[in-house]
């Protein structure tokens, strides 16, 4: 069996880190068949992976990721290529900015005109 660690700091806080832990947690159940569960703390989340030849877990904290991830012996031989993937994936999550919505302008009372 092959092992994956990963730690990646970032400073957006509980609440935008689990938006982010959300989001990866959708591509890992619709792009490779994975089963996840969430779990959400205090300070830290985590979530649980797992299916056929791979489980871990990502741990959530306002200011870090912690992944942890066993490899089965099949999988264990792409140690490398899926490592350098995850990394990637949670890199490009951590970089996308989030949109900010602007509020209308709030509407300037007409003018009266006075004769």
């Amino acid at each position: 069996m092959a092992d994956i660690h990963i730690q990646r700091e970032h400073t957006l806080g509980l609440l935008a880190a689990r938006k982010i832990a959300f989001k990866w947690t959708e591509q890992l159940e619709s792009e490779f068949d994975v089963v996840c569960t969430y779990e959400k703390g205090g300070t830290t989340d985590t979530m649980a992976f797992a299916r056929p030849g791979v489980s871990g877990t990502l741990l959530v904290t306002k200011d870090q990721f912690n992944l942890n991830a066993k490899l089965g012996l099949l999988l264990g031989a792409f140690k490398g290529r899926i490592e350098a993937a995850i990394v990637k994936n949670i890199d490009q999550l951590l970089e996308e900015k989030p949109v900010k919505r602007r509020s209308p302008k709030p509407n300037k009372p007409e003018k009266l005109i006075s004769f």
